[in-house]
């Protein structure tokens, strides 16, 4: 059975992730990319799904796990009666237009995508024993295997492996799967690779230079760590959070997912289970924040432009998220065959949101390309021509209901007050950027920016008028109900109202007290129905993130850095966040690791660094 999800850690190669257990099996991993299909599937199953395993085949009497500083090189030591052994994990980072597995050989060629595992002896002697069990199409289909000695290969349709041990393989032909035992001692490192390629081309010659590959791994992420510039308290979060989001990127287009995983519960043995593989446009803005002041400059520009690639066309087609290279038709399937996470059916892939009205995602948009110029990235040739649109767009839709930032799923369609909040911005980004940076050129604008502008009055009237109900004391999940929702806690990041605003204040009030559960934050109250699902869900961690920025802003900024050391709190031993906590089971929740959360922890410490320091919050002022 798959591991509590907060046993996992993660190893990548910025074009897909494998997620390993604290027992040393590989109990997920899509190739060639993140949101292809998976040839190890346990996570959402069982062993017949899909796993490798390399472990000790003693009794261990205890397991510690670390990833080397500022990598993603996962170190688990195993501690037996025998010995202590380790065994290091990792995935050589892709190269543009290179075999990244012989970059140093200089090889042209289809990027591999390798996993590679050391077992290292570290005292005494420690019996092992691999056990690889691939099973390709999500745990559906059985590979034909090839062995010779130690080397073998796994195909099915387009996609093949090539394995190589250290120690002759012994096929289990009937349960299609390749198992050895051996022996490490002290002092002896043994290489297991597993590479990816194309079936219709030919299997590598040889194995990957572990060592050298290693030694490359280490450098690569220890030089793209050491140009963070945030040196505060919370710095080792901060930094495993940017290799995190790093990870979550897929380096060919600059597209960075939600999550790599698809189909784990919000609520444990419930149906609220969804692929996260995609990219949202609700994340960009945030994402940018968090690359920005992480001092990542060249990831920051190729989410940018990711983003403007993605959503060209007519804005009444855009959508709320894109697969890696901008794909639009993200069909949602049920797989049958697959038991889900500790019985969490059905499992799914695609994600059916795809095709619905958000409003928000209008104002995720051009709040991000007003921050890049804020941010001082180099202006993108031709964009004015979509901003124009976008705007006009939103003047005739602003007025629509719909289906909101957390992409409800009931038969009703609400005026939610974060959409309108996000209208607002579309439109005051536009005229901000007139304004502020020229963009457009004010000569050839007219009477459409004072158009914009009365626009912009007439959707913020509308907000304050309908948006804060006086009863509850509170801006509301939607006008006229009564239901709290965490996403009015953005208004002061957007720049709609300052934190310390009275109706801000009596806000956060109301969410302290009724919408948190143990101090953490939900999403809103699933008892109302308003989502058309059954069952429930943790506390949602970006939200918590958010009222941690709130009391910094407002200037609470000892209940801040409290909030804050509580979220570095929950991440797993390997600093690894998911998407929700249950503080009643203890658990992490939902996909893992999760991209929203990460970047909530990255732009928090930020803020509260910056206030401590009597620095000004790099977020646009309120109107």
């Amino acid at each position: 059975m798959p591991a509590p999800i907060e046993h996992y850690g993660l190893i990548g190669d910025t074009t897909t992730v494998g997620l390993i257990s604290r027992n040393g099996s590989l109990d997920w991993l899509c190739l060639p990319r993140v949101d292809s299909d998976a040839c190890f599937a346990r996570l959402l199953g069982h062993g017949d799904h899909g796993y490798w395993t390399l472990r000790p085949a003693t009794r261990i009497r205890s397991v510690e796990r670390r990833y080397r500083p500022d990598t993603l090189v996962l170190e688990t030591e195993f501690s037996c009666d025998s010995g202590r052994a380790r065994l290091i994990d990792f995935m050589p980072p892709w190269v543009a237009g290179h075999d990244a597995a012989r970059i140093d050989e200089g090889t042209q060629g289809v990027a591999a995508h390798d996993v590679i595992r050391i077992v290292e002896g570290i005292e005494g002697q420690v019996a092992m024993h691999s056990d690889l069990r691939a099973r390709f199409g999500y745990g559906r289909v059985i590979p034909w295997i090839r062995c010779d000695g130690s080397r073998a290969t796994l195909t099915s349709g387009p996609a093949a492996l090539a394995f190589s041990s250290p120690a002759p393989l012994d096929p289990d032909w009937d349960a299609a799967r390749l198992e050895t035992s051996f022996i490490v001692r002290a002092g002896q490192r043994l290489p297991f690779t597993l590479t990816y390629y194309p079936s219709h081309e030919h299997a590598p010659d040889h194995p990957v230079d572990a060592e050298r590959e290693l030694a490359r791994t280490e450098r690569h992420w220890r030089a793209w760590a050491s140009r963070c510039p945030y040196q505060g308290r919370f710095r080792d979060a901060v930094v495993r959070s940017l290799l995190t989001l790093k990870a979550l990127t897929y380096a060919p287009t600059g597209g960075i997912v939600a999550a790599p995983t698809t189909s784990l519960p919000e609520d444990l043995g419930g149906v609220r289970n969804w692929d996260y593989r995609y990219c949202w446009l609700r994340d960009s803005t945030l994402t940018l924040d968090a690359l920005m002041r992480g001092g990542y400059l060249e990831e920051a520009q190729a989410w940018r432009d990711w983003l403007m690639r993605a959503v060209a066309g007519a804005p009444a087609q855009l959508q709320i998220m894109y697969g890696v290279a901008g794909e639009h038709r993200l069909t949602e399937t049920e797989l049958p065959w697959l038991p889900g996470y500790e019985e969490s059916k059905p499992v799914r892939i695609g994600n059916g949101a795809y095709d619905q009205f958000q409003l928000d995602v209008y104002g995720e948009v051009l709040n991000t390309l007003y921050d890049a110029h804020v941010q001082g990235l180099p202006d993108l040739p031709h964009t004015w021509d979509p901003i124009v649109e976008i705007v006009d767009f939103v003047e005739e839709a602003w007025q629509r209901p719909d289906e909101g930032i957390w992409e409800i799923r009931g038969a009703k369609q609400l005026h939610f007050t974060h959409s309108k909040l996000m209208a607002w911005v579309a439109v005051d980004r536009a005229v901000r950027m007139i304004e502020e940076f020229g963009v457009g050129g004010q000569h050839r604008l007219g009477k459409r920016a004072q158009r914009w502008r009365a626009l912009r009055e007439e959707i913020r009237s509308d907000l304050l008028t309908r948006g804060f109900d006086a009863r509850v004391g509170a801006f509301t999940q939607s006008y006229g109900s009564d239901a709290l929702d965490a996403s009015v806690l953005l208004i002061p990041h957007m720049g709609f109202l300052a934190a310390d605003d009275p109706r801000m204040l009596s806000t956060v009030a109301a969410i302290e007290k009724g919408l948190t559960r143990d101090g953490l934050v939900l999403r809103y109250a699933t008892e109302t129905g308003v989502d058309g699902l059954p069952g429930h869900e943790g506390t949602f961690l970006i939200c918590s993130f958010w009222l941690a920025d709130n009391y910094a802003m407002a200037g609470r900024l000892d209940d801040a850095e409290a909030l804050l050391d509580r979220l570095v709190s929950l991440c797993n031993d390997v600093g690894l966040l998911s998407e929700e906590y249950s503080p009643e089971l203890g658990r992490q929740l939902g996909n893992f690791p999760q991209a929203f959360s990460h970047i909530g922890l990255v732009n928090t410490a930020h803020i509260i660094d910056a206030k401590r320091a009597g620095r000004e919050v790099s977020l646009p002022s309120a109107a």
